[in-house]
């Protein structure tokens, strides 16, 4: 016997991409007002996605965050190749940041390194930078 096959394996699907509308984070002042899209819930993104430690908390996944605590104690070459690593796999992570590249490194704060990046989006580009104490 020969098993028939649906006509439903034959359908072509559209894919449907969400908007990226979100609340607006005003950090500065510490208020949620209004609502932000495209380039600019970006940016908000990559805030965020910054300012959380990987792995600490339940509400978010495994996939959200960047480690930073363990950097602690490291010599600033090796904190200088690992933030880089890391900004970049956990900025890629969302799928609306294609590319994060330009990395650049400055290191004449004591105890304290600071990369500035480019971040590349399907919305556009952006500048942006993370410190790091170590």
């Amino acid at each position: 016997m020969i098993p028939a096959v649906d006509n439903a394996l034959f359908m072509t699907l559209e894919v449907e991409t969400r908007s990226s509308k979100n609340y607006k984070m005003d950090a500065e002042h510490n208020i949620i007002n209004g609502n932000v899209d495209e380039l600019e819930a970006v940016k908000q993104a990559v805030f965020k996605i910054l300012n959380t430690q990987r792995y600490q908390y339940p509400v978010y996944s495994w996939d959200y965050g960047i480690e930073t605590e363990d950097l602690f104690g490291e010599p600033a070459d090796y904190v200088c190749a690992e933030l880089e690593r890391r900004v970049r796999e956990a900025l890629t992570a969302d799928d609306r940041i294609d590319s994060v590249d330009g990395f650049e490194f400055d290191i004449s704060e004591k105890r304290v390194v600071k990369a500035s990046f480019s971040v590349h989006s399907i919305y556009g580009s952006f500048d942006d930078s993370k410190a790091v104490s170590f």
